[in-house]
């Protein structure tokens, strides 16, 4: 068979080809641009716990991806005959195929955005509570913007997908690539010349839009951004700008104040396992508690209850007087979400949001809550990461940093929303035995400012020497509650003594403390 290779490269001066290449681009980029926005709602709506919101979504999806899209096409574009009404829009090719597709791809989408939402880890939405950013306000500053990094090779493929899908839309006589083709040869019988050609707009069409996506893709891609560590001249003139440190509750208010904390008969249950059994504990302000026990015993639970991240079974935690959260309330009403704004809670895995500065993982709670504007938002924050000794660091990103940096970035975030109590759950469990004592570190000078801290740790001798009281938990309940000093001396200490082995000694100040340093 003679391949006709004169016809074939006339072909791509053919004014009617060109034309239906710019049909197939509006017509693969609307579907993909709507699929895109509306596949997230759906996805959402799949992912929420009541069924009356979940089980619809599901219908949707299912359904959309079940049917074939040459016949939903056909029957979108035969719909004016049940319903003439609709004929204004869908008797025209374009607008049924459009319809057709947005369709089929919104399920589609819906998918890839799940997977996305999926693969954003617990942590990134309780750092977000933490800090006492609502659902809507959590979606759009921390999930959607990871999920959709996430997402976004599968979400480029579809857009390829979308360009295909549009061949099908020549069954409705739509004037795209395709269907100008078979009018040729339908004419002249050359249809391995005209199919070749129809190829290439088609592969010239995807190349030139997958380099325009993958370009966009490469921006967003944090592993390509360098590190940029801030010179001595940077430094001193970021220094310059910095706002004197406001003077928080902790520092105003002198030992012997109202109880900061007080926990009531607390009760928590997962399933049928109940791991805190009836906790009575108070907190005074500017007090240091820590909490140790043997894994298991309830720490992280009871330290999770006090900032809301978990529901309880009975008891109730009061903040300052004033109820913070009981049996039966919803750790996300705005009452409660009003409340923890007074407690900065610091986790064991850093919890920073990755697709975030430094700078804008410590500003982001104040500029959310109005507590500053954009310019003291940013010079406070300056001085909490000067403080950390991170300031040259400011515009790096999290993975840019070791883990003992990134705790006190963590640590820098949590003050920055200026709370009156201080939560610690295993600062430092994630860290090199060499990070920990940078991290321990700014917990003793905060200790020392008075601020009032609850700290869960199996740093023991941290433990000793920076709290006011050492609260030991076991099977769920408190079984000891005093002073360091009781722990080394009394008798009711002996089994926190064993528990601790050797360690039941003052922990040594490190020569150079973490929070003097540039």
């Amino acid at each position: 068979m003679h391949f006709d290779l004169s016809y074939f490269l006339s072909l791509f001066a053919f004014p009617a080809f060109w034309q239906a290449c710019v049909t197939v681009i509006e017509l693969s980029a609307l579907s993909w641009l709507l699929g895109l926005l509306l596949g997230f709602p759906l996805a959402a709506a799949k992912r929420f716990r009541f069924r009356w919101i979940s089980a619809p979504a599901a219908v949707y999806v299912w359904f959309f991806r079940s049917v074939p899209l040459l016949v939903l096409i056909v029957f979108v574009y035969n719909l004016p005959q049940m319903f003439p009404a609709t004929g204004v829009a869908l008797s025209h090719p374009f607008f049924s195929g459009l319809v057709a597709l947005v369709l089929t791809e919104s399920a589609y989408m819906a998918e890839i955005h799940r997977g996305g939402l999926l693969s954003v880890s617990r942590g990134q939405y309780e750092a977000a509570a933490a800090l006492g950013i609502g659902t809507i306000g959590r979606q759009r500053l921390v999930v959607v913007p990871q999920a959709f990094r996430i997402a976004l090779p599968a979400l480029i493929n579809e857009f390829v997908t979308c360009v295909k899908l549009t061949s099908l839309a020549s069954v409705i006589s739509l004037t795209e690539l395709l269907m100008v083709g078979q009018r040729l040869y339908s004419q002249n019988f050359l249809v391995m010349e005209t199919l070749s050609a129809i190829a290439v707009y088609y592969v010239l069409i995807v190349t030139v839009f997958g380099w325009l996506l993958q370009y966009v893709e490469r921006r967003l891609e944090l592993a390509r951004r360098k590190p940029q560590t801030l010179d001595d001249a940077a430094l001193t003139a970021l220094r310059s700008e910095i706002a004197e440190p406001r003077v928080t509750r902790a520092e105003s208010e002198p030992r012997g104040a109202p109880s900061a904390v007080m926990i009531k008969n607390l009760h928590k249950r997962y399933g049928h396992h109940e791991v805190l059994k009836g906790i009575d504990l108070e907190v005074r302000t500017g007090e240091v508690v820590a909490i140790i026990g043997p894994s298991g015993s309830g720490k992280t639970s009871l330290i999770r209850t006090i900032n809301a991240l978990e529901t309880l079974d009975e008891g109730e935690i009061v903040l300052f007087g004033q109820g913070l959260i009981a049996a039966g309330d919803r750790p996300h009403a705005q009452r409660v979400r009003k409340a923890i704004l007074d407690i900065g809670m610091v986790f064991q895995s850093f919890n920073l949001f990755p697709h975030r500065t430094i700078l804008d993982n410590v500003t982001l709670a104040p500029r959310f809550h109005k507590r500053f504007s954009r310019e003291a938002a940013q010079a406070h924050a300056v001085a909490l990461l000067d403080k950390v000794g991170l300031l040259a660091h400011v515009h790096k990103y999290p993975h840019q940093l070791s883990g003992g940096q990134q705790q006190r970035v963590a640590i820098a975030r949590a003050l920055a929303m200026e709370p009156a109590v201080m939560l610690f759950d295993e600062p430092t469990s994630a860290l090199d035995p060499e990070l920990v004592d940078d991290v321990l570190s700014v917990i003793d000078e905060l200790a020392k400012e008075g601020m009032t801290m609850i700290i869960v740790t199996h740093e023991m001798d941290f433990a000793m020497s920076v709290s006011d009281r050492v609260v030991f938990m076991e099977h769920g309940k408190i079984q000891f509650d005093g002073s360091p000093e009781a722990v080394r001396t009394a008798p009711e200490g002996e089994r926190v003594r064993r528990f601790m082995g050797n360690s039941a000694q003052a922990y040594p100040a490190p020569a150079t403390p973490i929070l003097k340093q540039a």
